[in-house]
């Protein structure tokens, strides 16, 4: 695992904590010229990605437990063009029994809010295909970095 990130902690728009960054690549893009509204999920997850990246808890190898994605509520608000740097903020909302809940928003770089997601994720055993309480370590971690803004 490397410690190099493709995100940063920021306070630029808060309550949000974290953000990474991205680059809009042709093959994102549709015979408009601008990014396919499918393209945002794969930004959303890789911010996700660098977020636990931040705190030490990305764990890359195979786990009797899996966060999986049960809802994801999107809003289009602008669009975004080939070779436009994108800043996606991403933090925690909410941590209920077995579920996370995840807010983004992606910026262009001129400041310009396009997009805002909500995505809640559920821990499962994937043995038994059923919800799992979520360990007080990670309520903790999470905690730790979220601070007040965090609901448990």
């Amino acid at each position: 695992m490397t410690d190099l990130e493709l995100g940063r902690a920021s306070n630029r728009k808060p309550p949000f904590k974290y953000s990474s960054l991205t680059r809009v690549g042709f093959s994102d893009t549709d015979a408009q010229g601008i990014v396919y509204y499918g393209r945002y999920l794969p930004y959303f997850d890789t911010a996700r990605v660098e977020y636990h990246r931040h705190l030490g808890m990305l764990e890359t190898r195979p786990r009797e437990r899996e966060f999986v994605m049960r809802a994801n509520t999107i809003e289009y608000l602008a669009p975004a063009s080939f070779d436009d740097l994108i800043e996606v903020f991403i933090r925690v909302s909410r941590i209920g029994r077995s579920s996370i809940t995840y807010e983004c928003a992606a910026y262009r770089e001129d400041d310009v809010l396009m997009v805002t997601a909500q995505q809640t994720l559920v821990l499962v055993d994937l043995d038994e295909r059923k919800a799992c309480p979520i360990p007080d370590w990670y309520r903790e971690k999470i905690g730790a970095f979220e601070g007040e803004d965090l609901e448990s």
